[in-house]
């Protein structure tokens, strides 16, 4: 069974460069003042690679990809 991940972004660290939005607009938009608005959901596997670029191009390094806990496995 594979890991689902989630991407998620640190406020004080973003400066709102907007690569990532560019990048994987598919879970991140901007908002009013150019800082990313991130999708909660779980990237699907097919998106992966899409979110990875994003979180290796952040210039502040502010985007991170989070493994999930699934239900019943041990922590």
């Amino acid at each position: 069974m594979k890991q689902l991940e989630m991407i998620e972004v640190d406020p004080i660290a973003c400066d709102g460069h907007g690569f990532c939005a560019e990048l994987f607009p598919e879970r991140i938009a901007m908002d009013d003042w150019g800082y990313p608005i991130v999708d909660p959901a779980p990237v699907p596997a097919p998106l992966l690679g899409h979110a990875r670029r994003a979180v290796a191009s952040c210039p502040k390094q502010a985007l991170r990809l989070r493994a999930l806990e699934r239900a019943g496995s041990p922590r």
